[in-house]
């Protein structure tokens, strides 16, 4: 396994009407993030919130190239970010234990936190069609280029890891600096990891090794 100290590029926030940040995502402009009763989509250049779109979000966010989705205790909205309605409703796995959301070959990944699991669920029905074991609380979750990310955050420790989607065996970790928590992680499709700060109220970037 390969282990580094996670470069950070920049820190946003804290914001405005924002105590804190869960899940993360990012739709090719904007960086969308949850803040509890809202989603925000920041523009990642300027640094500013844009717009805000009133929804439950408690937990991980996902873009699958249209909609968004959005963790809300128990259930997982489907969202037009055009109008901010819900589509859809599905049950979120963990039944309220869920954290990170990513989507990928057209199914949404799930992480559990305390049950240390990703799950691969049908976006339709909230089926689960697989499930991964991790060794460590699991927080947000990504896929870029293939692989397999996700965060810890256990005490004052936290790191972002790849892993391999069939075992879960950990090939790569990137270890946070002390009080630098991951709770949401989303990918922006090439160089940057953009990761959740949990009560801290910011999104940090970090480079991503390619």
């Amino acid at each position: 396994m390969k282990t580094s100290a996670a470069t950070i590029l920049r820190e946003y926030g804290p914001f405005p009407d924002a105590d804190r940040v869960n899940g993360v995502t990012f739709d090719g402009r904007h960086v969308w993030f949850a803040s509890g009763d809202r989603l925000n989509a920041l523009d990642p250049d300027s640094g500013e919130v844009v717009r805000s779109i009133e929804v439950a979000s408690h937990a991980g966010t996902a873009f699958d190239g249209e909609f968004l989705y959005q963790i809300a205790e128990t259930v997982i909205h489907k969202v037009d970010p055009k109008t901010g309605q819900i589509l859809t409703t599905i049950p979120a796995p963990g039944n309220g234990g869920d954290s990170g959301l990513a989507w990928a070959e057209g199914t949404l990944w799930v992480g559990q936190h305390r049950g240390r699991k990703i799950h691969q669920i049908d976006p339709e029905t909230g089926k689960i069609l697989r499930t991964i074991e991790s060794n460590r609380v699991v927080t947000g979750v990504t896929w870029v280029d293939g692989q397999l990310w996700h965060g810890t955050w256990e005490g004052d420790d936290s790191d972002v890891r790849r892993i391999d989607p069939v075992t879960g065996e950990v090939l790569e970790r990137l270890d946070m600096p002390e009080g630098a928590g991951v709770s949401g992680l989303e990918s922006d499709g090439a160089d940057r990891f953009f990761c959740g700060g949990g009560g801290s109220g910011k999104i940090r970037a970090v480079r991503r090794p390619v």
